[in-house]
C-alpha cells in the first residue's frame, strides 16, 4: 500500500512539474505595446458639426422585411451630398437599390485588388425613455469632457435625434451604431481628396440602409452588385469589435482591441406546442404550457457542446500572457485542464458565448385569460451559432428537445450560418494593428469572434479577408448604450476614428 501511495505521489509531482514548466514556457504572444496616448486629436469643429447634422436625420429601420419610412433616407442622401461635395465630385458614386450608396476613389495601380469600407445609415428606434434636455441645436464642442459613464443611463441627456454636442460628446441614436463610422469614412476620403493623396489601389465605401433588420435590401444587394462587376477585394472592413478600456476585459490591465475575424450565425425558431384546451376547472394532467415548459427546460439544461475553436484559441494566446497565473496555467495546459477551463468559461455569460452556440428563450404566448387553457402555446428560442456548428446541427438539436411532443417549428427572422474565419497573417489584418498603435499605442490587438450580426458576412462572396472592427475606445457601459438609452460618442473617439481610417487608406501599400 505504501509503495502504491509513493507511486501516486511521484505521478502527482511529475504532473505538477509538467504543468509549471508548460505554464512558464507556453508561447503566449509577446505584446510589444508602446507608451503614451498616440496621435493627438486636432480640433475639427466642422467635422463634428457634419456628424451632428447626420444624427438629426431619423433614419430608423423597423420590421423584419425592411418595410419602413424611406423619406428620412432620401433626406440623408441629400445631406451627405451637400456635406461632402468633394467626395461626390471626385469619385465614381452609384446608388444600389435606390438607397444603398457606393463610392469608388480610383487608385494609381488598377492591377491591385481594391479595399472596401462598410457602414450603414439606418438606426434602431430610440425607445421611450425620458429626455432631460429638449433644447435644440446644442453645439458646444469646447465643453470640458465628462468622464465615461459607468452604467447605462435611464434617460436621454438630450433628445435622441438632436445630434447635441456637449460635454465632450456627440449625442444621439446611431452615434456609435453606425453613423460615427459612416461619417468618419466620409471625412477620411474627403481629406484624401482635399490633400491630393492618391492611393495605389482603389478604395470603395459602401453604406447599407437596412442592416438593423437583416440587410437583405441594402448590403446583400450591394455585395451582389460588386460580384456581378467581377470585383474582388483585398480587404473588407466593417463594424464589430472595439477597443475595450483597461479593466473592462476580465483579468487584463490594458486596453484590448478586439478585431472580429468571424461572426456567429443566427437561428430563431418559433415553437408551437399543442395540447388540450378548455376551462381551467377541469385541466388535463399535462397542459400545452406545461409541455412547452418541459421543452424549454430541455433546451436550457442540455445546450450545445462548448468547444474552444482555433479562433478563440488564438484570442487567448494573444491576451493570455497578460492574465493572472491560474488562468495562464489553464490555458497553457489544456492537455490536462481543458475540462476545468471550459467549465470556468461557461460560467460567465460573456465567455460562454465565445465557446458555444448560445440558447436564449426570448418570447412566449399562451392564453389571454386567467381561467382559460390554451390548446396551443408558442415560444421563441434564439441561437447564435458558433463557427463549426451548422444550421442543420441546430435544427437537429431542436428536434431532439421537442421529441415526444406535438409541435410545429417555424424559423423566423434571418437564419444564417456562422461566417468563415478570416486569416490574421495578412496585410489586411496587420494594417489594423498598425492603425490601432497609431491612435492607442498601449492597446493589445487580438482577433476575436463577433457575437452580434453585421453586414460583413454578406461580402464574403467578394473577399476572403473580412474584418469587423470600429476603432473607438469605450467601456462596457458605453458599449451597452448601443440600441439602448443615451447613446453617445466622445469627440475624441470620433476624431481618432477619422485619423485611423485615413491612416489605413494612405498606408495600406506603404
Amino acid at each position: 500500500m505504501k509503495k502504491i501511495l509513493l507511486i501516486l505521489l511521484g505521478i502527482i509531482v511529475i504532473l505538477a512539474a509538467l504543468v509549471l514548466i508548460k505554464t512558464y514556457t507556453y508561447p503566449f504572444k509577446k505584446n510589444n505595446t508602446g507608451a503614451g496616448e498616440g496621435w493627438k486629436p486636432v480640433k475639427n469643429d466642422s467635422a463634428v458639426m457634419r456628424f451632428s447634422g447626420g444624427i438629426k436625420v431619423p433614419t430608423v429601420s423597423t420590421g423584419s422585411l425592411g418595410e419602413f419610412d424611406y423619406a428620412p433616407f432620401e433626406q440623408f442622401k441629400s445631406y451627405l451630398k451637400t456635406s461632402y461635395p468633394l467626395v461626390y465630385q471626385n469619385t465614381e458614386n452609384v446608388e444600389v437599390n435606390q438607397y444603398g450608396l457606393v463610392f469608388r476613389l480610383k487608385g494609381s495601380n488598377p492591377a491591385l485588388e481594391p479595399i472596401l469600407f462598410l457602414s450603414h445609415m439606418d438606426v434602431v428606434p430610440p425607445g421611450d425613455a425620458d429626455i432631460k434636455n429638449n433644447e435644440e441645436n446644442v453645439f458646444r464642442p469646447d465643453d470640458k469632457p465628462l468622464e465615461p459613464v459607468s452604467k447605462v443611463a435611464e434617460d436621454w441627456d438630450f433628445a435622441p435625434f438632436s445630434g447635441a454636442v456637449a460635454n465632450g460628446r456627440i449625442y444621439g441614436r446611431g452615434a456609435i451604431d453606425m453613423k460615427g463610422m459612416l461619417f468618419s469614412l466620409m471625412e477620411s476620403m474627403n481629406s484624401m481628396i482635399k490633400n491630393k493623396q492618391t492611393p495605389q489601389r482603389d478604395i470603395y465605401l459602401a453604406f447599407g440602409f437596412d442592416e438593423e433588420v437583416g440587410g437583405k435590401k441594402g448590403a446583400m444587394q450591394i455585395a451582389d452588385y460588386f460580384k456581378k462587376k467581377g470585383l474582388k477585394f483585398d480587404a473588407v472592413y466593417d463594424e464589430g469589435g472595439l477597443i475595450m478600456r483597461k479593466g473592462n476585459v476580465a483579468g487584463i490591465d490594458r486596453d484590448v482591441a478586439v478585431v472580429g475575424c468571424a461572426e456567429k450565425g443566427f437561428l430563431s425558431a418559433k415553437i408551437k406546442v399543442k395540447g388540450l384546451g378548455g376551462h381551467s376547472s377541469m385541466p388535463p394532467m399535462e397542459s400545452a404550457i406545461g409541455k412547452a415548459a418541459v421543452i424549454m427546460q430541455r433546451l436550457e439544461d442540455h445546450q450545445m457542446k462548448p468547444v474552444i475553436t482555433p479562433l478563440i484559441k488564438e484570442f487567448f494566446n494573444n491576451i493570455g500572457g497578460e492574465m493572472p497565473f491560474t488562468t495562464r496555467m489553464a490555458l497553457a495546459n489544456q492537455w490536462l485542464l481543458k475540462p476545468v477551463l471550459i467549465s470556468q468559461l461557461t460560467k460567465s455569460n460573456t465567455t460562454n458565448a465565445l465557446v458555444r452556440t448560445t440558447t436564449a428563450l426570448t418570447m412566449m404566448k399562451g392564453s389571454d385569460g386567467t381561467n382559460v387553457l390554451s390548446p396551443e402555446v408558442e415560444f421563441v428560442v434564439n441561437f447564435r451559432l458558433l463557427p463549426g456548428n451548422s444550421v442543420k446541427d441546430v435544427r437537429d438539436h431542436i428536434a431532439k428537445a421537442t421529441e415526444g411532443f406535438d409541435v410545429e417549428v417555424e424559423e423566423i427572422d434571418n437564419t444564417r450560418e456562422a461566417s468563415a474565419i478570416s486569416p490574421t497573417n495578412t496585410k489586411a489584418f496587420k494594417i489594423i494593428e498598425a492603425g490601432v498603435k497609431e491612435i492607442h499605442p498601449g492597446a493589445i490587438v487580438t482577433p476575436y469572434l463577433t457575437m452580434a450580426g453585421t453586414d460583413a458576412g454578406k461580402y464574403e462572396i467578394v473577399s476572403k479577408n473580412v474584418y469587423r472592427f470600429m476603432p473607438i475606445k469605450i467601456n462596457t457601459a458605453e458599449q451597452q448604450s448601443i440600441h439602448s438609452t443615451n447613446e453617445y460618442l466622445s469627440i475624441e473617439n470620433y476624431l481618432k476614428m477619422i485619423h485611423y481610417f485615413e491612416y489605413i487608406m494612405k498606408n495600406y501599400d506603404r
